[in-house]
């Protein structure tokens, strides 16, 4: 999972645009739509001892996973539930309370192509796009290390210069397994990326 500037004196969309054509003259075919959202919890005041900063949680869903739900803190585990988890971060208001301002959501078109699955999207918060993000999966394999070249490669192909290091995610993997959850801590620290972006701004006007 990779975020793409906006291109120069482009919109988001626009961008959006050039890059769904590039997949479109590779050979890629629209498969359907994908969305990706995540709401912030901070932990509640009251259950903070002096001295301690709060925990954030990342409550995250894929559509590519309809029927889980991705509870993640940064820097620390992460939590695959049901569905259900939401009705259940209700009850723990008292524990966690939800930042409503900050929910932020990826939502694009999924692209085949040969082995490779492409997401391209426009990242929103409230009615604001703020960013674009790219993910890329190479279905046939499951340890991220023994592809990553063959993807740095297809990625080049339609993100030329904006093609992305290897994720932070794959150093703690090795040889592992990739999971689900794995894409969503990236798409974790993607939008926590933007977020900070669009903080920057308002500091510096104070």
């Amino acid at each position: 999972v990779a975020q793409v500037p906006v291109a120069e004196g482009k919109s988001v969309q626009q961008t959006v645009e050039m890059l769904t054509r590039k997949l479109e003259v590779l050979g890629a075919e629209k498969q359907g739509t994908f969305c990706v959202d995540c709401e912030t919890y901070h932990t509640a005041a009251s259950t903070i001892s002096q001295g301690q900063t709060g925990k954030l949680m990342y409550v995250m869903h894929n559509s590519e996973y309809p029927l889980s739900c991705f509870a993640l803190f940064e820097n620390g585990p992460s939590l695959v539930a049901d569905a259900n988890f939401d009705i259940l971060m209700v009850k723990l208001k008292g524990f966690f309370q939800n930042a409503k301002a900050n929910k932020i959501e990826s939502r694009g078109t999924r692209y085949q192509y040969c082995d490779f699955l492409v997401k391209v999207g426009t990242v929103t918060m409230g009615p604001s796009a703020r960013g674009i993000s790219v993910e890329v999966e190479y279905c046939p394999c499951v340890i991220a290390n023994d592809c990553w070249n063959l993807l740095m490669e297809f990625m080049q192909s339609f993100m030329g210069n904006h093609t992305p290091g290897i994720p932070s995610v794959f150093g703690t993997k090795h040889d592992s397994i990739y999971s689900p959850a794995d894409t969503m801590v990236q798409y974790m620290e993607l939008f926590n990326k933007i977020r900070k972006q669009q903080q920057v701004p308002v500091a510096g006007i104070r």
